[in-house]
């Protein structure tokens, strides 16, 4: 039975993508981008509930930009869940726009990419997203560089912070935990690191019966005379703050 849930979860997240895509392609050039934002937020929780992912959402995301919003990564499930609880312009990895189906979607959303093993394509990405930034958008990036077991947090990179401290913006950080609903444990189901087949990930992720996608939004900060590195390791206390210490076993 739970396979055959899985299976019917798995058909009904393609054809909910795929209609989203036919969104962007005959709906998005016609809509203002207050619109898109609506219906990227929108498409986005209507995927949690089909695939069977309940949110919880702990404390206030920023209402309104310019601001940057900063996550620890766990899966490829977490650019879902930040946009089902608040619409945001990811910057991601350039690699993510040549995915089939995703690519369309992403770009849809607005993403900037960032070809990370290139310090130059930083700085350009930077200046991007301090043009965005003072157009009074909402930034989100995840300055762990790549996905983490959720334990332990991996060193934040500071360069893409900048861009808030060039503009004088804040900076709020958010903690990203998948939990069961029936247990309130973490779930290590959707992650997807190392050499973890992101197949086998999406199908465990499917198979789960009650999971939780929790989000938690701290306050945000400015930057107060830091420069980025050290506003870089203040901000990954508070992730880890927020996160608290987790022992529990994957579930």
């Amino acid at each position: 039975m739970r396979q055959a849930k899985a299976l019917w979860r798995l058909l009904w997240a393609l054809s909910h993508i795929v209609g989203g895509m036919w969104t962007i392609i005959t709906r998005f050039p016609k809509l203002e981008q207050s619109e898109k934002e609506a219906r990227v937020h929108a498409w986005a929780q209507q995927m949690l509930r089909g695939v069977g992912i309940s949110l919880s959402v702990k404390g206030a995301p920023v209402k309104s930009g310019p601001a940057l919003l900063i996550a620890n990564h766990l899966s490829w499930l977490d650019i879902v869940v930040l946009h089902a609880s608040r619409y945001c312009r990811f910057v991601s990895k350039a690699d993510i726009k040549h995915w089939p189906l995703v690519g369309t979607l992403a770009a849809g959303a607005g993403t900037l990419y960032i070809e990370r093993e290139s310090r130059r394509d930083a700085h350009r990405v930077v200046h991007h997203m301090a043009e965005r930034l003072q157009l009074g958008e909402v930034l989100a990036v995840f300055p762990e560089g790549t996905t983490g077991d959720g334990i332990t947090l991996k060193p934040f990179h500071a360069n893409l912070l900048q861009a808030a401290i060039s503009m004088n913006v804040p900076v709020q950080p958010i903690a990203l935990r998948f939990v069961d609903s029936d247990t309130g444990r973490t779930s290590f189901a959707p992650r997807y690191i190392d050499d973890d087949s992101i197949f086998v990930s999406i199908w465990e992720t499917l198979c789960v019966g009650n999971l939780r996608a929790e989000v938690t939004f701290g306050e945000g900060q400015s930057c107060q005379g830091r420069d980025r590195r050290a506003w870089a390791a203040d901000l990954q206390r508070e992730v880890e703050r927020m996160l608290g210490t987790r022992a529990d076993e994957p579930v």
